[in-house]
């Protein structure tokens, strides 16, 4: 038994020992390593090389670290937040970019400084004598900035994964694929969940008074990309907490971040349609069709506008610097401004005819040479059909800048013509003819009873003139047509029954008068009382058909 006893104690020792030496030698390595960086390159370096799986020596990693005032617990903790911020953000640091000149001068500030990475600007290393390190105030924002970086508690789940175990699977810990699959599958119940309660519960709401067509069209197509895009910012706050390796931990959390603006702008452009169908239905409303051309230009700007938005967020959480490629844009959209200018003059004249609303689709409108009726207005140019059916494309920088005469905005329709009628016609007749002429118009169901002139107006060289000047109140040009053809059939009538005779020009030759020819001059020998019986005798006769 003492034998047993002492061979137990020996074994123990030995093992004692061994582990003795080796932290002796991993302290000896440790010890031996560098206290001083002469380059911004070697204490970046210094930081994340020592911070890795294969080779985790923090207290050799903290030494990057102007950590004065702090305790070798606290330094530690900084230097570990420090990688954790860039590991969260995506953000893959190339040592070999930075700078290995000991006099380095950031051309900014001018100062012995260099700025890590661009999106963290107050993270940088500094000169202190003849050594670089992180600065004192990047050690003093660590806190902050790794709230930011890890919001609503998440930071908490850094230090609580990793005890769920340490082996390893197909290059990743154990904690690190039940993270993926926990969080895959969270993604995946979150979308179910909210599309059902869209689905059960809002959509039978909206189907239940009566909105079929709204739950169909507006809901679900806004719903499906708002799920994505919330399961999307879900995946960006935890996929940083798992710390997988720098290469696929670095996409994952780019794709992540991506996939929020994606989804933000599928989710916009569909908004975008959801106003645009609720305008359509505004316009529909209005009288002005004007209205029916602009809800689909707007559709398309804001769609534009979306776009461009969406696609420049995307950019940006990839870690693209959008800074020149704005820049390019400003600089490109003045080239093209100065090599497209009309297309812009076009572009504002179309915006002039949408505010102003000199005229709507289904105006005639003349203009110049334009002479028709108006079925588009675009961007670039009104379309304008002719009275021969041919279709005129007019920019909108010469139709905003004319003078446009808009026959549709007119509430009366004028008449306009001359009754010529002959020179042996007597007075007395002329003054019951232009009676006449007025109850026509005062009987026809579409003039103006307010606004009429009918007299006996000019002397002309082969005929006395009457003046028909009268208003329709019609809606287009045909009814007009119609009406004029209803009042010159009355007037050529009513001219029938009195025995007026309309003049067309002649020459009359004077002569004698031959034996036995009568005289083509014919007789009016019936009194102004005798003609006015054959006026209500005509009226009669018209109200009786």
């Amino acid at each position: 038994m003492v034998f047993r006893r002492k061979s137990r104690q020996r074994f123990l020792s030995l093992i004692a020992i061994f582990f003795l030496a080796v932290t002796s030698v991993s302290k000896a390595q440790e010890d031996s390593l560098p206290d001083i960086f002469s380059t911004p390159q070697a204490v970046i370096e210094n930081h994340l090389k020592y911070l890795q799986e294969d080779q985790y020596l923090p207290n050799q990693s903290l030494k990057s670290l102007n950590i004065s005032g702090l305790s070798l617990e606290e330094a530690k903790e900084k230097a570990i937040k420090l990688k954790q911020i860039f590991d969260g953000e995506g953000i893959y640091i190339h040592t070999e970019d930075a700078p290995q000149q000991s006099d380095y001068t950031d051309s900014l500030t001018n100062r012995k400084r260099y700025v890590i990475a661009k999106e963290f600007p107050d993270i940088f290393v500094q000169k202190y004598g003849d050594r670089w390190l992180y600065s004192k105030s990047t050690v003093d924002r660590l806190d902050a900035i790794h709230r930011s970086v890890y919001p609503y508690g998440t930071d908490q789940l850094l230090n609580l994964l990793p005890r769920l175990g340490s082996s390893k699977y197909l290059g990743l810990h154990l904690w690190q694929i039940l993270g993926l699959l926990i969080l895959v599958s969270a993604a995946f119940i979150m979308n179910k969940l909210f599309t059902f309660i869209l689905q059960k519960v809002i959509l039978r709401l909206i189907v239940k008074y009566g909105h079929v067509n709204l739950a169909n069209k507006v809901v679900l197509p806004v719903a499906r990309p708002f799920s994505f895009m919330f399961v999307a910012i879900i995946a960006s706050l935890f996929i940083p907490v798992l710390q997988l390796p720098t290469e696929v931990g670095t996409f994952l959390v780019l794709l992540a971040k991506a996939l929020v603006p994606f989804f933000a702008t599928v989710f916009a452009y569909k908004v975008v349609d959801v106003a645009g169908m609720y305008f359509e239905q505004v316009a529909e409303r209005t009288e002005n069709t004007l209205d029916d051309q602009l809800v689909p230009l707007i559709k398309k700007i804001l769609k534009f506008f979306v776009v461009i938005v969406g696609f420049i967020a995307i950019l940006k959480s990839f870690n693209f610097d959008i800074i020149p490629l704005l820049t390019g844009l400003s600089l490109g959209g003045l080239a093209f401004a100065l090599a497209a200018q009309d297309t812009l003059k076009n572009f504002f004249g179309s915006l002039m005819i949408f505010i102003d609303r000199p005229f709507q689709i289904g105006d005639w409108v003349t203009s110049g040479d334009i002479d028709g009726t108006v079925i588009e207005v675009g961007f670039r140019s009104t379309r304008i059909r002719t009275f021969r059916d041919s279709v005129m494309y007019v920019p909108n920088s010469i139709i905003s800048n004319s003078t446009v005469d808009n026959h549709g905005l007119r509430k009366y329709r004028r008449f306009y013509t001359k009754l010529s009628i002959t020179y042996d016609t007597p007075a007395r007749l002329i003054e019951v003819f232009v009676e006449g002429i007025e109850e026509i118009v005062k009987r026809h169901p579409h003039t103006r009873k307010d606004a009429y002139h009918i007299f006996l107006n000019d002397y002309a060289s082969s005929s006395l003139d009457i003046m028909l000047y009268i208003f329709f109140q019609v809606p287009d040009w045909n009814a007009e047509l119609r009406c004029r053809q209803e009042i010159m059939l009355e007037v050529n009538k009513l001219a029938e029954h009195l025995g007026v005779r309309f003049a067309f020009p002649t020459q009359t030759l004077m002569v004698e008068q031959f034996p036995d020819k009568k005289t083509l001059t014919p007789k009016y020998e019936t009194t102004k009382a005798d003609m006015k019986e054959e006026l209500k005798a005509f009226f009669n006769q018209t109200n009786n058909l």
